[in-house]
């Protein structure tokens, strides 16, 4: 007993001449956090912010009583290389293609060609950077829509469709 009661006596005089509490301890003052430049944005955003547009855009279709296809199309816009959509169409429907792009393209065009290349009539609209083509075949077929980039830079673009 008289063992730990030494023992017990130590600890505590040691406990004493060593405080470990914080209050004690004078610590430094954080560094300055450096600033960080905040991100460009991701091609996942600038796919996210085109397709915002063209959905947008595909509201007012949806308002005539056509249905927004699920799914969509992105990629990016290069001037001078269109990109080329592959779909089938069924004679008796109508469609409404649809596309967007973000800054910095200025003005974008769709089209739509037949089996054999040949552009087929189509209602259109355009209003810079957002455009769309109305479609209604006598065929049911293979067609092609084609989003081409007519004034600015390359661009992300999103493409989707109605039907009905």
């Amino acid at each position: 007993m008289i063992m730990f009661a030494r023992r017990f006596a130590i600890f505590i005089f040691l406990a004493g001449a060593f405080p470990l509490s914080a209050q004690n301890v004078a610590s430094p003052a954080p560094p300055a956090a450096p600033e960080i430049p905040k991100p460009a944005p991701s091609p996942a955003a600038e796919t996210a912010s085109a397709r915002s547009l063209v959905l947008e855009l595909a509201g007012a279709f949806a308002n005539d009583g056509y249905k927004v296809r699920d799914g969509y199309w992105s990629g990016k816009l290069q001037p001078g290389k269109p990109q080329l959509l592959e779909v089938n169409l069924f004679a008796g429907n109508e469609y409404w293609f649809s596309a967007a792009a973000v800054s910095p393209a200025e003005k974008i065009e769709v089209k739509v060609f037949d089996e054999a290349g040949q552009p087929i009539a189509v209602q259109s609209y355009e209003d810079g950077a957002k455009s769309a083509a109305g479609v209604e075949p006598q065929v049911s077929g293979r067609y092609f829509v084609q989003i081409q980039l007519a004034k600015g830079e390359a661009a992300d673009f999103c493409l989707i469709y109605s039907y009905k």
